[in-house]
């Protein structure tokens, strides 16, 4: 995702191949942050001379991604230009997610505004692979036909899930939530279009730093539905860990003897601080209203509600300040159901920061994408790789 072009092999041929496919990228990636812009100013962002710009626009409008607005607004000094803008039509990208109690799907724009969605809510716990990769691909089926009548072309599906992903990025290791083990979804999901699966943690830590307010750079990013999972940034790229697995923080222990988890542990955050273990201790029963519920009770002043989210940031706080103390982060990013039951939450989990680690401790942000983060991450994924080589997407390459 957003990963650098391969390196191609040496000789001429190939390297000015190289160079033409980076630089479209670059002017895509330009119009696409700062656009709309005439071909002089997308020249001078980049570092080109106009002329090599001008030939780089005209090939990616002529292929549907680039449109000219016409003259750019008057006042400015000089013969006006034609004003580009990335293409609200054309290539698109597909994202999912496979919760623990919900499918969804989007397709955003290279504008990267959505332009539909559709979910479904379904206890996928225990059920197996098949049933739910076919009901998410009726929903990725509606979706994307909706996205085609309006003039879009999905380039790829990127799919979130709730547990370890190997690097084949197609491969679930182990999603305890969803009692999955070693399942390739690719294969269970494989149509026509090209197939990636994510951690839902990794792909909200994405859409955090791509979308959300999290400055570029080093931030560790937590997020939870019914389990807690977290990604680490560093210098704008995630941190992976040597077989994908990095970032398994509902699985840091926080008292060793604790109950039992689902990943075989004992005594791990998730028990403490995951959604069904906060509803639990705050008295709210399956299928009462969830997290809306208890943040409607806890603003109510409910001391169950307040004290279940009190020891729930109590827990976080200790986990976390083992992280903060090893990595130093420039910041600490709450997404995900988290988010909506902060004002309650960070109290507690502040306290124990300050108590617990060594350097000055910073605040925690609150994530404006929320429960979104890992769904639009999916779909930006998608987008970006195509603003990463979009020669790849047409056939005249």
């Amino acid at each position: 995702m957003s990963e650098p072009l391969p390196a191609r092999r040496t000789g001429t041929p190939d390297t000015q191949q190289g160079m033409r496919r980076r630089n479209l990228s670059r002017v895509m990636h330009t119009i696409a942050a700062d656009g709309p812009m005439s071909r002089a100013a997308a020249a001078s962002r980049i570092g080109l001379t106009r002329a090599a710009v001008s030939t780089l626009v005209d090939e990616l409008v002529r292929a549907g991604l680039l449109r000219e607005l016409g003259p750019e607004r008057p006042g400015r000094v000089g013969r006006p230009g034609s004003a580009l803008a990335v293409s609200e039509r054309g290539p698109a990208g597909v994202g999912a997610e496979i919760g623990v109690d919900h499918l969804a799907v989007c397709v955003v724009d290279l504008r990267g505004e959505v332009r539909a969605r559709a979910e479904r809510r379904v206890r996928n716990r225990g059920r197996a692979p098949e049933p739910v990769t076919a009901d998410l691909n009726a929903l990725v089926r509606r979706a994307v036909a909706e996205a085609e009548g309006g003039g879009l072309r999905p380039a790829g599906l990127t799919v979130a899930v709730p547990g370890l992903v190997a690097r084949d990025n197609r491969t679930v290791v182990r999603a305890p939530n969803l009692d999955w083990h070693g399942r390739d979804l690719v294969a269970l999901l494989g149509g026509a279009l090209p197939v990636t699966v994510e951690n839902e943690a990794n792909l909200g830590a994405l859409a955090e730093l791509w979308l959300g307010d999290a400055e570029p750079g080093d931030f560790v990013h937590v997020s939870a539905e019914i389990g807690i999972g977290a990604a680490v940034v560093v210098d704008g790229r995630l941190l992976r860990g040597e077989r994908g697995f990095a970032g398994e923080f509902g699985h840091v222990p926080v008292h060793p003897e604790g109950p039992p988890c689902g990943c075989g542990g004992h005594g791990c955050l998730e028990q403490y601080a995951g959604e069904e273990a906060v509803l639990r201790a705050a008295g709210i029963g399956r299928g009462e209203g969830g997290v809306e519920l208890l943040a409607e009770r806890a603003g109510a002043g409910e001391s169950a509600a307040v004290a279940a989210l009190r020891g729930a940031g109590t827990a976080m706080g200790v986990a976390l300040a083992g992280t903060v103390n090893l990595l130093d982060p420039r910041s600490v990013v709450l997404g995900g159901a988290l988010s909506r039951l902060a004002p309650w939450l960070l109290p507690a989990l502040e306290e124990e920061l300050e108590r617990r680690v060594a350097s000055p401790a910073r605040g925690i942000e609150v994530s404006r994408l929320g429960p979104e983060g890992p769904l639009l991450g999916a779909a930006h994924s998608v987008v970006r790789a195509v603003l990463d080589d979009p020669a790849a997407v047409y056939a005249d390459v």
